[in-house]
């Protein structure tokens, strides 16, 4: 299963999603909380970079895959959004992309 969702573009960006949400919960709910009530700026210091550079996997993953798929500027703009709205990519990703890769 797992290796024929990384065979497609959108497969891979549906995987760049869910990894971009789940960085984003673990800084959100566990770094920054240990970072103002325990004063420990480590896992924040670690998981800033990481969610930063799956947000940008995940923007240019879009942009290949709506080429690749040949969206309309619409659908591609819902996809892109839905990474500056927190946990969107979750959102997307079930209204739009598992839909796609099935075809």
């Amino acid at each position: 299963m797992i290796l024929k969702v990384l065979k497609t573009k959108v497969g891979r960006l549906r995987i760049m999603g869910f990894l971009e949400g789940v960085s984003l919960i673990i800084l959100v709910f566990i770094a920054v909380p240990m970072k103002y009530w325990l004063e420990d700026e480590s896992l924040t210091k670690m998981m800033g970079p990481v969610h930063g550079a799956l947000f940008l996997l995940f923007v240019l993953n879009t942009i290949s895959a709506g080429i690749e798929q040949k969206w309309k500027a619409k659908t591609t703009g819902i996809i892109l959004a839905s990474c500056f709205i927190p946990f969107g990519t979750f959102y997307v990703d079930y209204k739009f992309l598992k839909n796609i890769d099935k075809e």
